[in-house]
């Protein structure tokens, strides 16, 4: 079966790892410190802190953002369930706004009719790798003293406007599971523009604990001292999952050139077929392509997703809109609430999409496909 998506390990990437278990630290060492400044040099000189998995990262930014029961989060359906269900976790009111139909990004003029005063973060997906609209996202933010939260689980590596990904929002989350455009294993973090911010964010995710002399209550212990003022989780990285991140970081460039020639493999072959639509790029954005998010048009998807899969073609389908499931429906929730975002469920099929996939891997795809559709 070849997969729809695999990490991209190589002897570099072990040696690094081995070379933390032979060291003085497994975890909250140099290379959780290293990984993060090398996050930042490419985000733009931000904060970053790392964290365990891309759930967690969410979980921490919009604790940091001081998220809670009172405050508004407006999101996406078109996404993984962690981008919505951390938020409602921390007591957020969650509603979801409709994407724009040809990219599958939030839309902003669907947001706009979602915004109240209460409205504390609006949370975008860069879906499949392409940058929302932050400009026009953050315009609406401002409007009502809003922050703009990315979730960047699929896009690191990639700009819009000739900026990172990672500088486009107040916040940024980033994840780094095997399928994603790099890995840690499991692990993920969160940028923060507000150093502010940042610092919460590293405070949560450390347990809550706070070593700051100037902000003590019991200024009479002794050098050990440290202290818990907001109760956090413990989502720390460890050493060994960061060496193996800050390696992968190294040839991020060419991972993402890698899935752009994919992308640009699939399109040329698959276009202008009438039953399919390809993804949509808009004109001054660079895509860090995680997945290839192929509609099947005229009612065929699970057909051919499920032909696909009988001949080892590992296909699969993102996402289910968030507020389709049952933990979202007892909220109140139904079908039919954003009807683009379903439109586009009906239709999606990610095909393999990996750096390590040859163009004879890609054409067999394509051909497999082709044969499939009749």
């Amino acid at each position: 079966m070849l997969p729809y998506g695999r990490q991209q390990i190589d002897e570099d990437d072990i040696e690094a790892v081995v070379s933390v278990l032979r060291g003085d630290w497994l975890t909250t060492g140099p290379a959780v410190t290293a990984l993060e400044d090398a996050l930042s040099e490419l985000v733009g000189g931000h904060r970053v802190v790392t964290a365990s998995s891309g759930t967690a990262a969410l979980h921490v930014a919009y604790a940091a953002a001081g998220v809670g029961p009172g405050d508004r989060v407006i999101t996406t359906p078109l996404t993984f369930v962690a981008t919505a269900a951390t938020a409602s976790l921390l007591g957020a009111e969650v509603v979801f706004a409709d994407i724009d139909p040809d990219t599958g990004l939030i839309d902003p003029a669907a947001v706009e009719e979602l915004l109240t005063e209460n409205t504390s973060v609006i949370a975008a997906v860069d879906y499949a790798g392409h940058p929302a609209d932050y400009d026009a996202l953050q315009a609406l933010a401002d409007r009502v003293g809003a922050l703009t939260l990315d979730d960047a689980a699929h896009s690191i590596g990639g700009t819009r406007g000739g900026r990172p990904v990672g500088d486009l929002a107040d916040l940024t989350t980033f994840s780094f599971f095997p399928t994603k455009n790099i890995t840690s294993a499991e692990g993920g973090a969160v940028v923060a523009k507000d150093p502010a911010i940042g610092q919460r964010a590293h405070e949560f995710h450390f347990v809550g604990l706070m070593r700051d002399p100037e902000r003590f209550v019991h200024t009479d212990e002794g050098p050990w001292h440290q202290e818990v003022h907001e109760l956090g989780l413990n989502y720390r990285l460890t050493d060994v999952a960061s060496a193996l991140g800050l390696s992968q970081l190294r040839k991020l460039a060419a991972f993402t050139a890698r899935r752009a020639e994919i992308t640009a493999r699939y399109n040329a072959a698959l276009s202008e077929h009438p039953g399919l639509r390809v993804p949509v790029q808009q004109p001054g954005v660079a895509p860090s392509w995680h997945l290839y998010p192929l509609r099947v048009r005229d009612g065929r998807r699970r057909e051919v997703f499920e032909k696909l899969r009988e001949r080892g073609i590992g296909v699969q389908v993102n996402y289910i809109p968030v507020y389709w499931h049952p933990a979202y429906l007892r909220r109140g929730f139904a079908k039919g609430l954003c009807p683009h975002a379903e439109a586009y469920y009906a239709e999606e099929i990610s095909l393999p999409m990996f750096p390590g996939l040859t163009d004879a891997d890609v054409d067999r795809v394509i051909e497999t496909l082709l044969d499939v559709l009749g």
